[in-house]
């Protein structure tokens, strides 16, 4: 019986650690220090594979957070110099939407196994066009608030289809399936902006 939960948890160890396939004897050594040995390398080995499945969750988990984040920081800056009232409207609703969509992305990673902690740190490109934003003025403004809303629509839409196809963590899956239609409406609405 010993031999047979050695070899598998060798087999475990040596599947989850991507062991080469090269095959050699199972282990039949059934002290107390091999046994021991190989459950702590069957553990180091589990712990790399949760690693590994949350890799690709946090990823994810950071460019929704980021891309929430220059939506309210730039929605804000449009609630405040936005020239057109159809402009400072739908500002605001943003506001509403993606601080909304933080804290459900917030509860959900949190939830997760090991807990995954979104960081919504702007990228370069993110942090330029606020940048940019905060030095127009008037119709400047919302042309380039609109264009900058539009262009970050699309590639928060693409992101939650391509994750809610092809993600590694079901809850996160769940999370950008239930927020794409959301994001498409919300793009619909960017393009109709009138500045």
């Amino acid at each position: 019986m010993k031999r047979s939960i050695v070899a598998l948890m060798t087999a475990t160890a040596c599947l989850v650690a991507g062991c080469s396939q090269k095959t050699e004897p199972a282990a039949t050594n059934t002290s107390t220090e091999a046994t021991s040995m190989n459950a702590s390398e069957m553990t180091a080995g589990n712990d790399q594979a949760a690693a590994a499945a949350t890799t690709g969750g946090q990823v994810f988990a950071n460019t929704v957070a980021a891309s929430d984040a220059f939506e309210i920081a730039s929605s804000k800056l449009a609630a405040d110099n936005g020239a057109s009232a159809g402009v400072k409207k739908f500002a605001t609703q943003m506001i509403s939407a993606h601080t909304e969509s933080t804290a459900k992305l917030k509860t959900t990673a949190s939830a997760l196994s090991p807990a995954v902690t979104p960081d919504p740190t702007l990228s370069a490109d993110q942090q330029a066009k606020l940048d940019a934003l905060k030095a127009a003025k008037g119709s400047e403004f919302d042309t380039a608030y609109a264009a900058d809303q539009v262009a970050a629509h699309e590639q928060a839409l693409q992101l939650l289809q391509d994750y809610g196809a092809s993600g590694d963590v079901p809850e996160l899956k769940q999370f950008a399936t239930g927020l794409a239609p959301k994001v498409a409406a919300h793009l619909n609405m960017a393009k109709g902006l009138k500045p």
